[in-house]
């Protein structure tokens, strides 16, 4: 759900005073973090909580009736429910806890997608996605005789929906990026939930780059299964989310099995727990989940509207001060900067390598992405091996940007 925002410009310069790691010093200048679309930095609340946990209150959840065990059980079950308040879940135990993005899209591929998709069924994706929402349905389509199919990439860096109709014709799902972490495109998830509904299909959102940024109502946006990380937006790494609608999870096999997801045990079977827990074998990562519900209490205290607001502001501002600097000397790939583009930019300089352009700018502390960015078939269409990507957050500013404009010059010095 795309909001646009009239909130007041945020107070970057008090914002990187929550990150201790943007007081650092890289080759001698001060770091410039632009690489949040691979994983975001954590402010200071989150790493105290995290760290207090282990202090005063580590003990496995569910289990204990001792005093410590309760209280962690508590902190779990809050970041749950701070989690299902943050996408506008109707209920926490409609949100199950994964390591990440990829471990939930799995768990859908896994559990749902072996038990209701067989041979000649189809699962439509796009060629913009991310490995994490395209390989598992290449292995589901080999291992079930399944048929994929994909929504083309257009020449404006947009999805090409002139034959969406037809792609999703007796579709089962279709498994869609809620923001490209390559172009930052933003797809128009609501008319494509509309459309596959129409035809039968259930819809996967892979938010690991839109939950982050932009307000989520996962009700308004109409998907089935939305699938997002903790380290991406200002929590800790080994700490995802998969939401999906309650009468799916309780229909869906478990994933995993052992500890926790067990209600009993016999010799001749079992039965599994309630969602959420059914899907959450072992041990839980408890001190990450409550990191993550302290990253949540942060966003929210800045507003996601405003959050929304200030990354297109930074997206659009540097999308021109690059063209402005180097011209047709820089190719940005994607959308133009507007209300369907993510605060992601990724481009070419002149025919330096892209590695060989971020190494340049890791001399003077500024941070980039460089690389295929884990979506080969994308780079394929765009007719080139990597990108630099330049990607942003609450605690970057337009100081930010003119750093990396700068440094991008200093690769003429030794490439020119």
């Amino acid at each position: 759900m795309e909001v646009s925002s009239l909130a007041a410009p945020l107070d970057v310069a008090r914002i990187k005073k929550d990150f201790p790691i943007l007081e650092r010093v890289v080759h001698g200048k001060r770091l410039v973090y632009l690489d949040t679309a691979s994983s975001s930095q954590k402010p200071l609340v989150v790493i105290e909580a995290m760290s207090r946990y282990y202090e005063t209150t580590h003990a496995n959840v569910h289990r204990g009736v001792y005093e410590i065990a309760q209280e962690a059980t508590r902190l779990y079950e809050e970041a749950r429910a701070k989690v299902a308040t943050f996408i506008g879940a109707s209920s926490p135990d409609e949100v199950v806890f994964t390591k990440n993005a990829t471990e939930a899209i799995n768990l859908v591929a896994y559990s749902w997608g072996r038990k209701n998709i067989g041979p000649g069924d189809v699962v439509v994706t796009t060629e913009i996605e991310h490995h994490a929402n395209f390989v598992p349905w290449l292995q589901l389509r080999e291992e079930t005789g399944a048929q994929l199919r994909f929504l083309r990439l257009g020449d404006d860096g947009t999805l090409d929906l002139d034959n969406l109709v037809q792609v999703l014709d007796g579709a089962k799902l279709l498994a869609v990026t809620g923001a490209s972490n390559v172009l930052g495109t933003l797809p128009p998830v609501r008319t494509l939930v509309d459309a596959a509904h129409a035809a039968g299909a259930l819809v996967l959102v892979d938010g690991a780059q839109y939950v982050p940024h932009l307000p989520t109502e996962v009700l308004d946006l109409g998907a089935d299964f939305v699938a997002f990380t903790g380290h991406k937006m200002l929590g800790p790494t080994g700490i995802g989310a998969l939401w999906a609608r309650r009468e799916l999870l309780e229909a869906m096999p478990a994933f995993l099995t052992g500890g926790e997801m067990i209600r009993d045990v016999r010799l001749d079977g079992f039965t599994t727990n309630d969602i959420p827990w059914k899907f959450e074998a072992g041990t839980p990562p408890i001190a990450e989940a409550i990191g993550l519900g302290v990253a949540i209490d942060y966003l929210r205290g800045i507003g996601m509207g405003a959050v929304r607001s200030h990354e297109q502001a930074l997206t659009s501002y540097a999308m021109k001060a690059l063209k402005e600097r180097y011209g047709d000397d820089i190719v940005i790939y994607g959308p133009p900067p507007s209300a369907v583009r993510a605060g992601i930019v990724s481009f070419s300089y002149k025919d330096i390598h892209a590695h060989d352009l971020s190494q340049v700018l890791d001399e003077v502390g500024v941070c980039v992405r460089a690389g295929h960015h884990c979506a080969k078939p994308l780079m394929r269409c765009l007719g080139v091996g990597a990108t630099a990507r330049a990607s942003f957050s609450v605690y970057n500013d337009e100081a930010d940007v003119d750093a990396l404009v700068d440094a991008i010059r200093g690769a003429d010095a030794l490439f020119g």
